[in-house]
Parts: structure tokens; sequence; C-alpha cells
């Protein structure tokens, strides 16, 4: 929570997973978990915790066969730092990435081939 001239501004904790499953799955290679990630986390495979102007940030994907999965995860967590950090102001000291799997599916321009 913030302290402005004109009041509080609160930002709740379903907003900033919203930013951190956008910004995770921008990365190229990663894609949205199977529905048991939704089910354990309940919004896009993603759960935050905020303390203060601190958070953290649980994110569980799949990565596209072929790329490499500790370049992909490296990305997903300065992304996801970054988006939620220049949106929000908020401080991330934390994003932990949990491959759950990987995804076999191929790009639309692989398929026509």
């Amino acid at each position: 929570m913030k302290n402005t001239d004109f009041g509080q501004v609160k930002i709740s904790n379903d907003v900033v997973s919203t930013i951190a499953s956008l910004a995770a799955l921008e990365v190229d290679g990663a894609e949205k978990a199977n529905k048991f990630a939704d089910k354990i986390f309940g919004n896009n495979g993603v759960k935050v915790t905020i303390e203060e102007d601190n958070v953290i940030v649980d994110v569980v994907v799949n990565v596209r066969f072929g790329n490499s999965i500790p370049k992909v995860c490296e990305e997903i967590q300065e992304n996801v730092i970054n988006t939620i950090e220049t949106m929000t102001g908020l401080v991330v000291s934390t994003v932990n990435v949990h491959v759950q799997g990987i995804s076999l599916k191929k790009d639309k321009e692989d398929q026509k081939r």
C-alpha cells in the first residue's frame, strides 16, 4: 500500500498475479501450465504474496520442447520482475519458476509444413 498526498493506493494480489502471468507467458518458450496448476494457485498458475511493498511470486509453466529450461526460466524471472516493478512500483524480491512439464505443441507455421 502506498500513501500519496491524496490518500492510499492498494494494488490487489489478483492484479499483481495477472501481471505476473502475462509477463511469464510473453517469454519465448514458456506456455501456460494445465488446469492442475490453476487448481493449486487459483489464478493462471501464479501465486503472489505481498508483504508491505515486497512481492514474492510463484509461477507454474510448461516449457516448449527444444528450449533451454534454465534460459526460459531466467527470462521469465527477469520479465516478471521488470513488469511488476514498472507497473506497480512494488519491489519483487523473489520469482520462483516451477516447470510442470514440456509442451510438444508446434507453432502454426510448423504445422503448415
